[in-house]
């Protein structure tokens, strides 16, 4: 993009600057309009869960509903408690929302279709995701209210709680790929079941950590059956009890951004992501953002499914469930994911072994010899390289 834009006579700073720009707002607004068509669709299928219409009034079949919510929110006055910190208490839902969107920048829609290539893709939707639980705890406090505040505190234990399982199976991810990078990892799926199968999640071995993670997303987006952070019948609405009008719709507009990135990330880590579910040529011919749009979609069903049908935990469960389940299930993953790996992936017989037997110095014109490595593990292997000739004895 930052090409078309040079070729417009612009520098390449002020080609750069534009171009980057395009891009947030490229995801930025499609994003706000599935986040309210989500909303939409996440209402017609509790109401078909519970054998009810659902919004069927605004538009045709009830599809404007979410943006009548909007107007609706828009135009309602916003009230400040007198007790609450005005300041903190307004830039919560701006922090849940700016945050939530701020993940978006690595994630790839199609095959170079990403805003920032990074390396470390990975490593910074984990750095970001973790920011999100600020806005709550920022938004309990400054309420000055005692049902806010149980929410905020319940928050942070709670996003406390499975981030570190949520670490550990990234961390069986890149093991895999060998990679942080998004893209690096989407491409490591291609063939990799069965040789025609595009998914982790059914490798045998990541299988099980893949339903951890859709677990773990869940409770990290505080969705039930782990929202217990708004459970109605014990804190009244939670962290957002004391607000209305747009910081209210703010908070809503970053809980559903949060849930579309978990699924996203579903797609990318175990699903293939652009990818088509089986390497076959024809299925190539479907875009990639395509198929990525529908691995969404399918995990997003996946949350509304839930949420419609199993019953909220109570607070020990949720907490015995990431300390005592996941963390230890996670952490053993770990070391079963490496050791298998140590035992196959890195395997290599000793006439396919390399490593550097002589070192001539050019300028003095002599020759060294190295000693032969004391482990039959040290050097390279041949096929690491992808290199002709003999490896040295």
């Amino acid at each position: 993009m930052t090409s078309f834009f040079q070729s417009l006579g612009m520098s390449y700073e002020g080609a750069w600057f534009t171009a980057t720009i395009a891009g947030i707002l490229l995801i930025a607004f499609p994003l706000m309009l599935a986040v309210a068509l989500i909303i939409y669709g996440e209402r017609k299928l509790w109401a078909a869960f519970a054998l009810r219409r659902g919004p069927n009034v605004v538009g045709p079949f009830g599809i404007l509903q979410s943006f009548a919510d909007g107007l609706k929110v828009f135009l309602q006055e916003t009230i400040i408690p007198s007790a609450s910190n005005r300041g903190l208490f307004l830039i919560a839902p701006i922090i849940t929302f700016t945050v939530a969107l701020m993940a978006w920048a690595v994630i790839p829609f199609g095959d170079g279709v990403v805003l920032a290539d990074i390396n470390v893709g990975l490593l910074y939707i984990l750095a970001i995701s973790s920011l999100g639980v600020y806005g709550v705890v920022i938004s309990g406090w400054a309420s000055n209210s005692k049902y806010p505040f149980y929410s905020a505190m319940r928050a942070a234990a709670q996003m406390i709680s499975y981030e570190v399982s949520i670490g550990f199976i990234l961390i069986c991810v890149v093991l895999w790929a060998g990679t942080f990078n998004m893209g690096g990892i989407i491409a490591g799926q291609k063939g990799h079941v069965l040789g025609f199968i595009n998914a982790y999640a059914l490798n045998p071995l990541l299988f099980p950590i893949a339903v951890m993670f859709l677990i773990s997303a869940m409770a990290e987006t505080a969705r039930a059956p782990f929202d217990l952070t708004e459970a109605e019948s014990e804190l009244v609405a939670g962290y957002q009890t004391e607000y209305s009008s747009m910081a209210f719709a703010l908070f809503w507009l970053g809980e559903y951004a949060n849930v579309l990135l978990m699924c996203a990330l579903n797609a990318i880590l175990f699903w293939g992501g652009w990818l088509p579910p089986v390497d076959w040529a024809p299925l190539y011919m479907v875009p990639g953002i395509i198929w990525f749009f529908a691995k969404i979609l399918v995990m997003f069903f996946i949350f509304a499914w839930v949420k419609a049908t199993v019953p909220r935990y109570r607070y020990d469960q949720l907490m015995r469930l990431g300390w005592k389940i996941f963390l230890p299930i996670s952490l053993f993953w770990v070391f079963l994911v490496s050791g298998y790996l140590m035992l196959t992936r890195y395997d290599c017989k000793d006439s396919e072994r390399m490593y550097i037997s002589q070192v001539t110095d050019v300028e003095k014109g002599k020759t060294y010899t190295a000693e032969k490595p004391a482990n039959r593990w040290d050097g390279i292997c041949r096929s690491e390289l992808n290199v002709a000739g003999k490896a040295s004895k």
